[in-house]
């Protein structure tokens, strides 16, 4: 049977989720597949390209269904929280969408409708993109490290270390407590922000 660019997605999520990031390579893949790397550079030109179609499929997970009605930043946290549940469910999954700049298909429909979401509450448009380009990089960086504390697994000894100051216990508390939690309450903190700025372009 044929091989397909979406059997070489599949095959490639599925490699990372075992593998890991840095385990993903293209003659594993093709060990994979069932055949020789030849047969993927035929869907892609080269890694970074199979890359880029790994970060559209786990992204596409968001735009699946429509948002529930509602004001815009209960809209815009809603995506956000979509979006790192999408990475969450691969392993290394944010590494892979920080690692790549792409004009797919699921991409630019998020892209577009975080865009609209901001533009009809009163953003300007050029604003309103760097307050997309923010909040993507808050979920990124704030994913990357999750995933990053649950690989290394010793993240509560390593706070421990520190001399018991303030400062220990602030990274223990920042440590220890529910990741969707500590996201939750730094989405909050910059949506203020965004509220406010809104808020004066509406004058």
């Amino acid at each position: 049977m044929q091989l397909k660019r979406a059997d070489v997605v599949t095959g490639a999520l599925a490699l990372l989720d075992t593998d890991g990031l840095d385990g993903l390579t293209m003659r594993k893949l093709g060990a994979r597949l069932g055949v020789q790397a030849g047969g993927i550079y035929w869907h892609f030109k080269n890694k970074e390209a199979l890359l880029g179609a790994m970060a559209d499929r786990i992204i596409g997970t968001v735009t699946e269904t429509p948002l529930t009605p509602g004001p815009w930043d209960a809209q815009l946290a809603e995506i956000a929280h979509r979006l790192r549940r999408a990475m969450l469910a691969h392993r290394d999954g944010a590494r892979v969408v920080a690692g790549t700049y792409v004009t797919e298909p699921n991409t630019v429909r998020g892209g577009h409708q975080a865009l609209r979401i901001l533009t009809d509450a009163g953003f300007p448009l050029d604003r309103a993109g760097w307050v997309i380009f923010t909040a993507m990089y808050y979920v990124l960086g704030h994913t990357i490290e999750e995933q990053a504390q649950r690989e290394a697994g010793d993240w509560e000894r390593r706070g421990s270390e520190l001399a018991d100051t303030e400062l220990r216990r602030a990274v223990e508390g920042m440590i220890t407590a529910d990741p969707g939690e500590r996201f939750a309450y730094g989405l909050e903190l910059f949506l203020d922000g965004v509220r406010l700025r809104i808020a004066e372009a509406r004058q």
